[in-house]
């Protein structure tokens, strides 16, 4: 059973890499006698590179890179297979096999990640909602606004209740604005579904704007939800 490899985005509030020590463990657990090891792009140490060189130090020849990002963007394509470049050069017997990231592959939206989703909402609003919008971390890749999209889409379509999506930042229209929207469209009960990963400032934007604009609930980052644990082990999985 190879190795496997988290990697995240990083940040420097130390509970988004408390969220991501903590779906390691719990993707451990659901894999009796693996090892399951976080890492981070930045801001946090180690970075993947360095954590794979450390594997290929200590005999390992396979390892399973998985990629906590939700969308396919910069970070996916550029970022992670330069870090896996990087630990090649010094351990070039050793196999990286990089699974998809957690968001929708080829326009399909996982029923784990819709799960994980639904999952926080129903801790968040146990007095229920009739709208919701979708808060996102926020690129500038439309394809990857594209798959977010899909999921707003996938998760509407699941809790039958309509859907907006908003961004943190780089795109429009932020969370406010978005709950706004629908409460002008006769929407009582405004719930904000977190499409993110990890606490951080991000998602406390997110909390305070959509709150002042009159959302009932926000919901917490998917952290370490048995439905992302699930997840990342079909990614696993799928790699071969």
């Amino acid at each position: 059973m190879p190795p496997v490899v988290l990697v995240a985005h990083g940040s420097r509030d130390p509970r988004a890499a408390e969220a991501t020590r903590a779906l390691a463990r719990a993707v451990e657990a659901a894999r009796p006698g693996g090892v399951v090891l976080p890492s981070w792009l930045d801001h946090t140490e180690p970075g993947p590179t360095d954590v794979l060189r450390e594997l290929a130090a200590a005999g390992h020849r396979d390892v399973v890179l998985v990629p906590l990002l939700l969308t396919a963007a910069y970070h996916r394509r550029v970022d992670v297979p330069a870090a896996v470049a990087a630990a090649r050069e010094t351990a070039p017997d050793l196999t990286v096999r990089v699974t998809d990231v957690l968001g929708p592959v080829a326009g399909a939206v996982d029923d784990a990640l819709l799960g994980a989703l639904r999952r926080r909402l129903a801790e968040a609003t146990p007095g229920g909602y009739d709208a919701l919008v979708l808060a996102a971390a926020g690129t500038r890749d439309p394809r990857a606004r594209g798959s977010v999209g899909r999921v707003a889409a996938a998760l509407g379509g699941a809790l039958h209740v309509p859907v907006r999506v908003s961004y943190a930042s780089a795109a429009p229209p932020a969370a406010g604005p978005a709950v706004t929207r629908l409460r002008a469209r006769g929407a009582r009960r405004v719930a904000v579904a977190a499409y993110f990963l990890a606490p951080g400032l991000f998602h406390d934007a997110v909390v305070a704007a959509a709150r002042e604009a009159g959302a009932v609930a926000v919901a917490a980052p998917l952290t370490d939800v048995p439905d992302l644990a699930e997840l990342v082990l079909r990614r696993v999985t799928s790699a071969g």
